[in-house]
């Protein structure tokens, strides 16, 4: 194992009327001695939430709302920071200690990986369909994976979460930093590292409480934008496949879980499991819809504009 390397590490969060999660999300990130800088981006919110941060001693970059974009925001992010990693958090992500920060950027130090990722725990109180996606996700033993594990792994090999990770930004900068994208950023970006022969790194003991209960037309929307980015993409598709595979191995061990502890829900799990693949089944095949269709169909309204669209290269093919 390589010597870890003296490098300044830095964290941001991305928010918008935060007021409510902000305090859970910052006060492990300000009991992190580790940490060089913590800088809060926020969309402009209309509630205490650039109050609260301010009052917690942390640094804060107010943004358009309109501006926001999920990769394009978090280059401006990580380059404000200017330290050598840079964690990246959503404002529903609570470390589940200090001690996680420590141990989530270990294998970027160590030169193992060039992103690492937290292993995500639902949130108190969150029913099933918000617990099983993390067991399913973010299993109890590590990894590290590159491109020569994508025979075992497929779709999964460049998995990541942005709600709790950490990036090499030399590396980072290497491949131009995160697409300014719909949705999905770090997963194009960790194909890309990838692909220059880089390694991602999950990293079990870093535990972080993230979930979400989402209604149907969330679940078909967010999956709208997961299938159009896909299809603007295809040289991933080209690389890991498609995610069939993995997603009728989620059903499968999903209904296995309801069997034993609610089988009444099992309707309802077929309707979610079918609204998610029309959703990406119609997002894959929309690149070709008119703006106000896929504004509609999308859960991200405000990046549907010309002049955003413009901005981030929109109807380019996006090739290795």
């Amino acid at each position: 194992m390589s010597e870890p390397r003296q490098m300044t590490v830095g964290a941001t969060i991305v928010t918008l009327n935060a007021e409510g999660t902000l305090r859970d999300c910052l006060t492990p990130l300000l009991g992190a001695k580790m940490l060089d800088k913590i800088l809060v981006v926020d969309s402009s919110s209309d509630d205490a939430t650039v109050s609260i941060a301010r009052e917690m001693g942390v640094e804060v970059l107010i943004i358009p709302r309109g501006s926001f974009n999920h990769g394009a925001t978090r280059n401006v992010a990580r380059r404000q920071l200017g330290t050598d990693i840079a964690i990246l958090l959503t404002q529903d992500a609570f470390a589940v200690d200090a001690g996680t920060f420590e141990r989530l950027v270990e294998p970027i130090k160590e030169s193992r990986a060039a992103v690492c990722y937290a292993r995500q725990l639902p949130h108190d109180q969150s029913g099933i369909f918000e617990r099983y996606p993390r067991e399913f996700n973010y299993g109890p033993q590590s990894q590290l994976r590159g491109m020569d594990d994508i025979a075992q792994y497929g779709v999964y090999t460049f998995f990541c979460s942005n709600s709790c990770a950490a990036w090499d930004n030399t590396a980072l900068d290497e491949i131009g930093g995160f697409p300014s994208v719909l949705t999905n950023e770090d997963y194009f970006a960790v194909a890309r590292l990838l692909s220059k022969g880089y390694k991602i790194a999950y990293v079990a003991q870093a535990e972080a409480k993230h979930s979400h209960r989402y209604t149907l037309l969330q679940e078909f929307q967010r999956y709208f934008d997961t299938g159009y980015v896909r299809a603007e993409r295809p040289w991933v598709q080209e690389m890991v496949g498609n995610a069939e595979k993995r997603g009728a191995a989620y059903f499968t061990g999903l209904l296995r879980k309801l069997l034993i502890s609610n089988p009444l829900l099992i309707p309802y799990a077929c309707i979610q499991t079918l609204v998610k693949w029309v959703g990406f089944r119609v997002g894959f095949y929309g690149l070709r819809f008119p703006l106000w269709l896929k504004r509609t169909l999308s859960s991200q309204k405000s990046y549907w504009t010309e002049e955003n669209m413009a901005t981030n290269g929109h109807g380019q093919v996006h090739r290795q």
